[in-house]
């Protein structure tokens, strides 16, 4: 699992209750600052990524996701995709999903709205868990 989280950290929080790493799964997070070290991964991921631009769909994946999606090698790995999202973004409802499924041509697994509920975390967990074993 690659994921992203803002300052506001509800990703972060998402992720960790889903406990991925107790069922064996690597999770890795996005850089929020882009003087940091950039990622690189070299395995199998689904990345999770909250959508942006309040709206407006073309600003919707966080740039340091587009930084991270543009290196060749980091996007050669990348086997689905989960986004977060706000319905009062109407049509934009969770669009950075939609967008990075349709660039990299991998299947959007789940969409959650804000922080998600105790059954988004479990339905995440549990999909992942058998995504990666059938993969």
């Amino acid at each position: 699992m690659v994921y992203f989280s803002s300052a506001s950290e509800n990703t972060a929080r998402f992720v960790a209750g889903c406990r991925l790493q107790d069922e064996g799964i690597n999770v890795y997070r996005i850089p929020l600052r882009a003087a940091a070290p950039a990622l690189n991964v070299r395995e199998p991921y689904v990345i999770m990524v909250p959508t942006y631009g309040g709206g407006v769909v073309k600003k919707a994946v966080p740039i340091q996701v587009k930084r991270f999606l543009n290196d060749p090698a980091n996007r050669e790995w990348i086997r689905g995709v989960i986004a977060s999202g706000n319905t009062n973004f109407g049509e934009a409802y969770c669009a950075a999903g939609d967008i990075i499924a349709a660039k990299c041509k991998v299947p959007y697994l789940y969409r959650y709205e804000l922080m998600g509920t105790p059954e988004d975390t479990a339905a995440v967990r549990n999909g992942l868990v058998r995504f990666f074993t059938e993969q």
